[in-house]
């Protein structure tokens, strides 16, 4: 660990890129199924995925259109004119020997992203612009085995093809904090989007991350890029590695090697891998067997029509109900269509209910917007209660009856009819004389007892809310 004012001196840069899988049926050029999860090795795959002699790759149009609406979601617009490029390098998962790339035409140029932080020292909210870069289309490769103790590898070419989207933001992050913070939020606008499932544990969005660490705060130091990371927390953990890392060279007298970087997250530390390629190592040029993505501006209006609330969206109009913000972040943790049904309670139903809902959302992970609609104003109307509730709503997950019903069958409903309550609470009075007058002098604690015996007198139906209204009353407070 550095010491603190010696980490204090430099000034750390960080950018982010980061793989997006999209979500498409099929592969990005070849008509191959594009979900190789429970696949046999090299069983979903083709002569294009092979790269045999002569195999010509056809667009995957619905690719295209993902990544249009990734451009929203970043905050720009797509290209009307991109084009595809060879990217050449060798690897033995690459059997073309290039990987088809978008190059200096990208289909997303600009954009940024507000990201919402939390000042750790002040514990105030503020919001953190991250611009990004660009954004291209590309070809995932297969992916090699290295079976231990063998002195041979495995190629699996399911994966190859794989349409991608790399985003690449500009280095505006200063602390591993803002970049963990970055990636969750880029996380939940590709998912809210629904530009890809965005399963981190499958690799769907995979994180590079390039740290520098300078004295000079007007000037960069060399990078290091660590690659393949795919959880929130190795993003945070690998930063704060390698800047302390960094700076412990620096402050050797040694200089920083600019190469690409392995996360070890047994050990947690990253490790050397290979030295990093520049961009004229790979030879670009354009891809000949592709012909250039023309969009016009009915399309791109269209996709921008058709674009669903985004997590921004969602943020303010829970906050505007007097959600906290931490709860807040916790629903947009969950799946976005839940998440949308909230707000759908929230139109239909009002304020009230939405809250309530939020909470059943966190508890239970699903909404019924028509039913939890209906169970909240039978609480409202104190004819549940918030416990009676819970149980209305897990006997709702096996069935499609209404809450009334199901708590007139459980035997949940309150009793909520003045006169009758009144009654029991005159035999209650008259029965804990004690109790009563305890109550008149001021020992407010002995009002939950009789109105727990309120409750049992009317075999638990009695509204708890209006039976102490009415023993105050009876008893002239």
């Amino acid at each position: 660990m550095t010491d603190p004012k010696t980490r204090e001196s430099y000034t750390v840069t960080i950018g982010i890129e980061c793989h997006v899988q999209l979500k498409t049926k099929t592969k990005l050029f070849a008509a191959v199924d594009n979900d190789a999860r429970d696949a046999e090795p090299n069983t979903l795959v083709s002569h294009i995925c092979f790269g045999l002699p002569g195999a010509l790759p056809v667009l995957n149009r619905e690719a295209v259109r993902l990544a249009a609406r990734a451009a929203f979601a970043l905050g720009t617009k797509p290209a009307l004119f991109s084009k595809f490029d060879r990217k050449h390098y060798f690897y033995p998962d690459l059997p073309k020997g290039y990987q088809i790339s978008q190059f200096d035409e990208p289909i997303i140029t600009g954009g940024s992203i507000d990201v919402p932080m939390v000042d750790e020292a002040t514990k105030e909210r503020h919001i953190m612009c991250i611009g990004i870069t660009r954004a291209h289309m590309e070809e995932d490769a297969g992916k090699s085995t290295h079976p231990a103790g063998a002195d041979y590898s495995l190629v699996d070419l399911n994966r190859a093809g794989t349409p991608l989207l790399e985003i690449v933001s500009e280095p505006d992050m200063h602390s591993a904090a803002v970049a963990k913070a970055y990636a969750r939020e880029l996380f939940l606008r590709m998912k809210y989007a629904d530009v890809s499932d965005c399963d981190l544990y499958l690799g769907q969005m995979r994180f590079d991350v390039n740290v520098s660490v300078s004295k000079d705060p007007h000037r960069l130091g060399t990078r290091t890029e660590t690659k393949n990371l795919n959880s929130f927390r190795s993003i945070e953990k690998a930063i704060e590695y390698e800047v302390d890392r960094q700076i412990e060279l620096l402050e050797k007298g040694q200089a920083i090697v600019q190469e690409t970087r392995g996360w070890d997250d047994a050990k947690q530390r990253t490790f050397t891998q290979r030295t990093k390629e520049e961009a004229h190592d790979y030879r670009y040029m354009p891809d000949p067997d592709l012909p250039p993505i023309v969009l016009d501006e009915a399309y791109v209006q269209e996709i921008a029509d058709s674009m669903p609330i985004l997590p921004d969206a969602v943020r303010a109009r829970l906050q505007s109900i007097a959600i906290d913000e931490k709860v807040v972040e916790d629903v947009l943790d969950r799946e976005p269509a839940d998440v949308l049904k909230v707000l759908d309670v929230l139109d239909a139903h009002g304020a009230a209910a939405a809250r309530r809902v939020v909470f059943w959302l966190l508890e239970t992970g699903w909404v019924d917007v028509q039913r939890d609609g209906l169970l909240s104003a039978m609480i409202d109307a104190r004819e549940v209660s918030t416990s009676a509730a819970k149980a209305i709503r897990e006997a709702m997950v096996d069935n499609d009856e209404m809450p009334r019903d199901i708590a007139q069958k459980l035997g949940l409903l309150q009793v909520s009819d003045e006169g009758e309550i009144a009654k029991i609470v005159q035999q209650v009075l008259s029965e804990n004389a004690k109790a009563a007058e305890d109550v008149r002098n001021g020992e407010m604690k002995a009002i939950g007892f009789l109105v727990g015996q309120v409750m049992k007198a009317s075999q638990g139906k009695a509204n708890p809310g209006l039976a102490q209204q009415l023993i105050k009353k009876q008893l002239g407070l």
